[in-house]
């Protein structure tokens, strides 16, 4: 069986994503060297998840052209595998994941020496400056989660900790009923949205800025400061 993968791309860059490890994901200049790069992605992915990795063939199941800046990680695909409804232990899995996930960046965040200091130099995003130091990051990081529940109908909000605030947007999306049949909603910059990608995105936006902070870690603080919580292959 090969590994499933959607090709988000315009002529600044490209990103694919896995349909089957949800959150796993790269980036390149182009297709080929996005590619070249999922073997690692995957095998990070699945030591930090414990899932298993039969084979590492890419298949591109979903292309997207998009006018976003996807060099900068801005993204607005919908797989056509999010549109499918969920049964409750697929749920129950994912949410396990997306939980563990805003554990583990907690960690990470937690296990920074200084919150506030960083070598990175400044630079600016389709979202504005860049984060640069771990409190940046982790603000960042957990603050899209009123915005991300939001998109399907859940009035969330970003008070506690990253973990906090995610688990309450689930138990608020619990209440909700029929939310297992995976409405697509049509959400902010007619974007398409469901519980689906909901989870995908928290899965991917953790890693990327789960390895942002890994990676200024190691260059503000010296190799082996910081633990590699999300077994990522640099």
């Amino acid at each position: 069986m090969k590994i499933r993968c959607v090709w988000e791309h315009n002529q600044n860059g490209s990103i694919v994503y896995s349909v089957d490890y949800i959150g796993a994901y790269t980036r390149g200049e182009n297709l080929e060297i996005a590619l070249q790069k999922m073997p690692r992605e995957i095998a990070s992915y699945s030591a930090w998840s414990d899932a298993a990795v039969e084979t590492m063939d890419m298949q591109i199941v979903q292309e997207k052209i998009s006018g976003l800046q996807i060099c900068d990680a801005d993204s607005d695909v919908i797989f056509e595998e999010e549109r499918k409804p969920l049964i409750p232990e697929e749920y129950d899995r994912l949410k396990s994941l997306a939980l563990k996930s805003a554990a583990d960046f907690q960690k990470l965040y937690e296990a920074i020496p200084d919150k506030q200091k960083s070598v990175l130099p400044r630079r600016k995003t389709f979202y504005g400056e860049i984060p640069r130091t771990a409190e940046e990051m982790y603000q960042h990081t957990k603050n899209v989660n009123d915005y991300y529940f939001g998109e399907i109908g859940v009035n969330a909000d970003n008070r506690g900790t990253i973990l906090e605030c995610r688990e309450k947007g689930f138990a608020l999306l619990e209440k909700t009923p029929d939310f297992l049949e995976n409405k697509v909603w049509l959400g902010s910059y007619e974007e398409e949205w469901s519980l689906r990608k909901v989870f995908r995105r928290f899965l991917w936006h953790d890693r990327i800025h789960g390895k942002a902070m890994y990676r200024m870690a190691l260059k503000t603080f010296g190799e082996g400061s910081v633990p590699n919580i999300y077994k990522f292959q640099l």
